[in-house]
């Protein structure tokens, strides 16, 4: 688990050693996450955390960061509730037009890191019923206001199966998010 926090640390000290314009910021915002080819409800959940945005020319810019993440379903009765907490390692490609929008996209690597699973009052906590990672695709748009915060949509696009269960599922989240550069 060390090696994708090594990878993003490397890869953060490399640009910032080259790059003139580059900002530590910190993103937080709404989770509503479910499982593609289950007909169960939205889990809301939160994302939190850190990313690091390096300028290749003025309208583009390169975002790697890390982020803790709710993720899951639950039943429309609320019996049943499936609540995953991934560690998000994004790296987006994000494009700057007309002064205060964007939009961007890359891929992301997930590793889960905790699971919470609620049936009838009974829980259970193993992890061994479903893929320890995930692959996504994540596109977005977003806006910059002033005192740099930026606000955003984006969509994780999972694109392996989580095997849960022996069932083929992915995951699919909408993330509503507020930012703020340092």
């Amino acid at each position: 688990m060390k090696k994708p926090f090594l990878l993003l640390f490397g890869v953060l000290l490399v640009f910032s050693a080259t790059n003139s314009y580059a900002q530590f910021g910190a993103r937080g915002g709404l989770n509503v996450a479910n499982f593609d080819g289950f007909s169960f409800n939205s889990r809301l959940g939160f994302h939190l955390g850190a990313f690091y945005e390096y300028e290749l020319q003025p309208e583009w810019s390169i975002e790697p960061g890390i982020y803790f993440s709710q993720k899951g379903y639950k039943s429309s009765s609320g019996d049943i509730r499936e609540n995953l907490g991934y560690i998000d390692i994004p790296i987006l490609a994000r494009y700057r037009f007309a002064d205060m929008f964007n939009v961007f996209a890359g891929p992301q690597g997930s590793l889960l890191v905790s699971r919470n699973y609620t049936l009838n009052g009974n829980v259970s906590q193993t992890m061994e019923v479903l893929r320890g990672y995930d692959i996504a695709g994540v596109l977005g748009a977003g806006v910059d206001l002033p005192y740099d915060i930026n606000l955003q949509i984006s969509y994780d696009l999972g694109l392996v199966s989580l095997n849960y269960f022996d069932v083929n599922v992915k995951n699919r989240v909408f993330k509503f998010s507020v930012a703020r550069r340092f």
